[in-house]
């Protein structure tokens, strides 16, 4: 197996969580139901660029001079990680407001690996991961941004006096 450089190491973990942000999508539409469709819109949509993420990441993987599998090894062992920390952190919940609460912990941390990626290319220099990067940031952002959205959403549909049971 290939020893990978500390970026080669952090495009496996992206690569791995955009595996993972598939599942973590599907599961928290779930929750919803046919409860608030512009939700479930969104993350839909979010799944789908979670996959393109996913193909992106390997296509550059592949152009690694022998370094697709180990790269594709190690992203696995990270959508594992981060399937074992969903359920955890949701296993047996059906609340909604739980679900988007879990995604936007998610891509807090996939917005950081990105950045990460980022810093760590910018001594590196090697162009198509600058342009993967310049590629999959600003559309992480942009799901940290909706999934706290709807978060709050959520949470102000919530009374706040409920008794949680």
């Amino acid at each position: 197996m290939a020893e990978l450089t500390k970026l080669e190491s952090k495009l496996a973990e992206v690569l791995g969580l955009a595996m993972a942000a598939q599942g973590a999508g599907r599961h928290v539409a779930g929750l919803l139901g046919d409860e608030e469709p512009d939700l479930r819109a969104q993350l839909e949509r979010m799944v789908e660029e979670a996959r393109e993420t996913e193909e992106r990441c390997t296509e550059v993987a592949g152009s690694l001079d022998g370094k697709k599998t180990a790269i594709v090894e190690q992203a696995r062992e990270t959508r594992q990680e981060a399937d074992e920390m969903m359920e955890a952190y949701l296993g047996g919940e059906d609340d909604p407001l739980d679900g988007f609460e879990f995604l936007t912990m998610a891509e807090a941390g996939e917005v950081g690996h990105w950045a990460i990626v980022e810093k760590l290319n910018e001594k590196a220099g090697d162009e198509t991961i600058g342009k993967l990067v310049a590629w999959a940031l600003p559309i992480q952002r942009g799901h940290f941004d909706a999934v706290m959205e709807g978060s709050l959403q959520l949470a102000a549909e919530e009374d706040p006096n409920e008794i949680e049971g």
